[in-house]
């Protein structure tokens, strides 16, 4: 999955335990991969 969105594996895994908010254009890409609007992926909080 990272080779495919162009980034590294502890990215993947920062995104995956809420350590890094990753920029639109890389929430649109993991969204894209997974056929799954990036509002099902991710909660915006306040």
């Amino acid at each position: 999955m990272a080779k495919e969105l162009g980034v590294s594996r502890q990215t993947i895994i920062a995104i995956e335990n809420n350590k890094y908010n990753p920029t639109l254009e890389l929430a649109m890409k993991l969204g894209r991969l997974l056929n799954t609007p990036i509002e099902d992926i991710f909660e915006l909080e306040d």
